[in-house]
């Protein structure tokens, strides 16, 4: 069994070292991270979604910019449309599973806001009707992807796709992105920056 342990480590940081020797890539979170850091001095907000395990890390992310990352500081205004019971039973009830982020989107996202929608297929279909209420309202879309990047990393903005087939290993490569973001914005809006 510990070899089986071992090997599921081994995978994680082999997904994370083809993200780390992935230039384009590389060069889209950092972009994604300036993109950020203007919005917020901007006034405006990152919005999150994503289902499943994919949800919990759109909550996962709000929460550490909302919050705090590595030090006290100003709460940073992001939201995770998956947080809102009602919104979601109610949306799900009367227009459908596919409409629970698209109408939240349309009530709640503003010009300038940048929409991060997050999953592993890139696939799913209440996402890409939140991309479309975006790209209507002037919202940057952001595709945290993995796999082949599916129509979401077609439709974005940014498409951010982790080299891999492996749900978990994209999941845990989302986490490891969204801090990264968590960590220049804060650096770069509260603290002394983080370098080139």
């Amino acid at each position: 069994m510990k070899s089986y342990i071992k090997n599921q480590i081994k995978d994680s940081y082999e997904t994370k070292k083809a993200i780390y020797e992935n230039d384009i890539l590389l060069d889209k979170i950092e972009k994604l991270s300036r993109l950020c850091v203007e919005l917020y001095r901007g006034k405006n907000k990152t919005i999150l979604a994503g289902n499943g395990g994919s949800a919990a890390d759109s909550q996962h992310i709000a929460a550490e910019l909302v919050g705090r990352y590595g030090f006290d500081r100003p709460s940073i205004p992001s939201l995770a449309l998956t947080t809102d019971t009602s919104n979601l039973t109610a949306i799900g009830n009367d227009y459908g599973y596919d409409k629970i982020f698209s109408r939240q989107l349309e009530g709640m996202g503003q010009d300038g806001d940048i929409f991060i929608g997050i999953s592993t297929s890139g696939n799913s279909q209440n996402l890409i009707n939140a991309f479309k209420v975006a790209k209507e309202k002037n919202i940057l879309t952001v595709a945290l992807v993995g796999k082949d990047g599916g129509k979401m990393a077609q439709m974005a903005d940014i498409a951010l796709i982790v080299p891999s087939n492996s749900t978990p290993r994209i999941q845990e490569s989302h986490i490891l992105i969204g801090h990264i973001l968590c960590d220049i914005i804060e650096k770069e809006i509260f603290g002394d920056g983080v370098g080139n």
